[in-house]
C-alpha cells in the first residue's frame, strides 16, 4: 500500500455503521445520507469490498480496535495467541504492563479478558463486511456476470479468512452470511465446511493475477484451500493442492513463487512485492497526517525500550528457549531436534550494558540473527544490539529483541509511522509466504505422501537459509552502521540440508520431528506456533517443557500450565456470551473446562 497498485482506503461512517469505500464515493452526497441505493452498484460494490480488505488489519482506525479499546488484541499477526502462547517470545516489558496478556501466555485467562473481546470484534467486523458486500452485490444491475463472478470470489476469500481465524481460536463459532437475518446465532455447528467452501469458490474463480497487488489471486486462494485441508487433518487433499500451487502459483503481480535469495526481504516494505507473498496484510505509514494511521498498530508495543531509537514499549521479546533452537551441531550443521536446550545459546542475561559480554562462539542457524536481537550482533543497521539498556526487565522478559517486525534506519523516513504515538510501521504482516507453503507441504507429503518429497521441501528451504547471501554480516565501521555490512558474518554460522535419503530412512515420526522443528525457526515470530501445536496434538507435551525451562530463567512464564482438553482453543468472551441472552439463556455457549 505504499504505491498506487494498492488498494485506496478511506473511512465512512453512516447510519450507525462503519463502511469503507474509495475515494470517488466521498464525492457523492453527505455522509449521514448515504443509501443502499448509491451503493447498489460497481462503485458501491467495490468500495465495500476494499473496506472488507480494510478489516483485515484488526483496527477501526488509528489505535483503536473495533467497539473501542486498544488494537493489540485483534492485531492480525497474533502475536500474543501464536507467538507468545505458543513459547516464541515472552511479553515483555514488565509485569504491570498490558496485564491481560499474562494470563493468556501462561494458560490461565478467563473469558472476561478483554484481548478474546477484541479478537472476537475484529474478526467478525471483517465477516460482517464481506457480507455486506455480497447482499449488495446481488442488487447491483450495472456489473458484468465475469465482474459478478470475480469480486465473489474475492470477497468469499475474505471471509474463508475471517471465520479461519475465528475457527482456530475458539473451534465452535457463530456461522453468519449474507443470507443471515437473525444475527444471535449458536455456536453449535462445526464450520469447517462452509470455511471450505468459500476457499474452494474462490480458488476457481479467482484470476491468476490482479491488477493491484494488495489484491488476492487464485493461488493464495489454493494455498489458503490447502492450508484449511491441512488442518482438518486431510492430508492428501492438502498434498495434491499444494502440488499445484508449488508448480504452478504465481503472485498477484505474477511472480513465479519461489523463496528470496535473502531471507530478510520478507521483511522489508521497499521489497514487499516478491516471489515469496502468497497472502499479505497491507499496511502503510504516513498516508494522511490528519487521518486514521494505516500503519501496522497492533504491533506498535513490539519495540525495543530505555535507551533504543524507538522509544517504545518493550513487549514481544524472543524467548531464551526460541533462541537455543537456532543451535546447530558443529560436525552436521543440522539442528538439535529433542534437546537443543542442552546445547544453549549464550546470552547476557543478568549482565549490564557497561560489562563487557562475547556473544556465542558456537555454530548457529543464520536466521537467528534475523528473528531475535541479540547483544553484539548488528540489529539491522541500528548499530550492535547493545542489550540491557534496550530491555526494560531482563528478569522478567529476558535478554533477546524482536526483530523481524523492525523498520531499518535507512528507510525510517517512510517506514515509520508518526501518526500514532508508538512506532507503527509500513512492514506488511504475511498471512502466507512460500516458505509456509513449501513447509506445509512437506508436512502433507510426510503424512500422506512421499517422506523423500517431504525431505526435498524442507531442504529448499534450508538451502536458501544456508547461503551467505542472506546472512548478517559485521558492519564496515562499527561506529557508523549506516555505512553498511563487511563481508565477516556476523556469527559462526553453520546449517546444511538433511543428508539424502534422512527422512525415508528414519521413517515417518522422524521427517515429522524435523518438519515440525523447521517451522518452528523458520516461521518464529510470525504467530503460527500455538496454532501448529495444537493441530499436532502436541501442545501439552510441548509447552508445559517450555514453561518448565523458560520459567527458572524469566519470571513472566513462571508457573505456566497448559492443560490438555482445555487450553487447546480460547474460551469465547464473555461479553459476547452476555450478548447473547435470550429469556435467561445464552444462545452462545462456552467452550469446554471455562465454565
Amino acid at each position: 500500500m505504499k504505491k498506487s497498485t494498492y488498494l485506496l482506503l478511506t473511512v465512512l461512517f453512516f447510519t450507525g455503521q462503519s463502511f469503507f469505500s474509495c475515494k470517488k464515493a466521498l464525492e457523492q452526497p453527505p455522509l449521514g445520507s448515504l443509501t443502499q441505493e448509491i451503493l447498489t452498484n460497481k462503485n458501491g460494490v467495490n468500495g465495500l469490498l476494499i473496506g472488507a480488505y480494510a478489516a483485515l488489519d484488526g483496527m477501526a482506525g488509528g489505535n483503536t480496535s473495533f467497539g473501542g479499546g486498544d488494537v493489540y488484541g485483534g492485531s492480525p499477526s497474533n502475536w500474543v495467541f501464536g507467538a507468545i502462547a505458543g513459547g516464541d517470545a515472552s511479553k515483555g516489558s514488565d509485569g504491570t504492563d498490558q496485564p491481560a496478556i499474562d494470563p493468556i501466555a501462561k494458560f490461565y485467562a478467563d473469558a472476561t479478558n478483554s484481548f478474546f473481546n477484541a479478537k472476537w470484534r475484529a474478526l467478525y467486523e471483517g465477516v460482517k463486511r464481506t457480507n455486506d458486500v455480497l447482499m449488495i452485490l446481488a442488487k447491483a444491475t450495472d456489473l458484468t456476470p465475469e465482474e459478478r463472478v470475480g469480486i465473489q470470489a474475492e470477497d468469499k476469500f475474505l471471509r474463508g479468512h475471517y471465520y479461519f481465524e475465528l475457527k482456530k481460536m475458539w473451534n465452535m463459532v457463530p456461522w453468519i452470511d449474507e443470507n443471515t437475518t437473525m444475527y444471535n446465532q449458536p455456536n453449535n455447528t462445526d464450520i469447517w465446511a462452509r470455511i471450505t467452501e468459500d476457499l474452494k469458490f474462490a480458488y476457481e474463480n479467482l484470476p491468476p493475477t490482479q491488477s493491484e497487488i494488495g489484491r488476492v489471486n487464485k493461488w493464495a486462494a489454493g494455498a489458503y484451500l490447502a492450508k484449511a485441508y491441512l488442518y482438518q487433518h486431510k492430508f492428501k487433499e492438502a498434498r495434491d493442492l499444494f502440488d499445484v500451487v508449488i508448480a504452478s502459483g504465481v503472485t498477484s503481480s505474477g511472480k513465479k513463487y519461489k523463496l528470496n535469495d535473502e531471507f530478510a526481504d520478507n521483511f522489508k516494505p521497499s521489497k514487499e512485492d516478491n516471489s515469496e507473498v502468497v497472502f499479505a496484510i497491507q499496511m502503510s505509514a504516513n498516508v494522511d497526517a490528519n487521518g486514521p494511521s494505516l500503519g501496522n498498530n497492533g504491533d506498535m508495543l513490539n519495540f525495543p525500550y530505555g535507551e533504543s531509537p524507538f522509544g517504545c514499549c518493550g513487549f514481544f521479546q524472543p524467548s531464551i528457549d526460541l533462541v537455543n533452537h537456532y543451535r546447530t551441531d558443529e560436525q552436521t550443521g543440522l539442528p538439535y531436534l529433542s534437546n537443543y536446550n542442552d546445547h544453549a545459546v549464550a546470552n547476557d542475561m543478568g549482565i549490564k550494558g557497561a560489562e563487557p559480554f562475547q556473544p556465542d562462539q558456537g555454530t548457529l542457524d543464520p536466521r537467528l540473527d534475523w528473528t531475535a536481537g541479540r547483544r553484539g550482533i548488528p540489529y539491522l543497521d541500528w548499530g550492535n544490539y547493545p542489550g540491557e539498556t534496550w530491555i526494560r526487565d531482563q528478569r522478567y522478559g529476558g535478554p533477546y529483541g524482536p526483530k523481524k517486525n523492525i523498520y531499518w534506519q535507512a528507510t525510517r523516513a517512510t517506514d515509520e509511522d508518526k501518526t500514532t504515538w508508538a512506532p507503527g510501521s509500513s512492514i506488511n504482516y504475511l498471512v502466507i509466504r512460500f516458505a509456509d507453503v513449501l513447509l506445509m507441504a512437506a508436512e502433507a507429503e510426510a503424512q500422506a505422501g512421499s517422506l523423500v518429497k517431504a525431505q526435498d521441501y524442507v531442504d529448499i528451504v534450508r538451502a536458501r537459509a544456508a547461503n551467505p547471501v542472506g546472512w548478517v554480516y559485521q558492519y564496515l565501521d562499527a561506529g557508523n552502521p549506516l555505512a553498511g555490512f563487511s563481508n565477516v558474518p556476523a556469527a559462526n554460522y553453520k546449517i546444511n540440508v538433511y543428508p539424502a535419503g534422512d527422512f525415508s530412512g528414519k521413517g515417518k515420526d522422524y521427517a515429522l520431528s524435523a518438519i515440525y522443528f523447521e517451522r518452528k525457526i523458520e516461521l518464529a515470530m510470525e504467530g503460527h506456533r500455538f496454532f501448529d501445536l495444537v493441530r499436532w496434538g502436541i501442545a501439552e507435551t510441548e509447552l508445559n517443557a517450555y514453561f518448565n525451562y523458560q520459567g527458572k530463567l524469566t519470571s513472566d512464564v513462571r508457573n505456566g500450565k497448559f492443560i490438555k482438553g482445555k487450553n487447546d482453543i480460547y474460551p469465547i468472551p464473555q461479553r459476547q456470551i452476555d450478548l447473547s441472552n435470550v429469556g435467561g439463556g445464552s444462545v452462545l455457549k462456552q467452550n469446554p473446562g471455562y465454565n
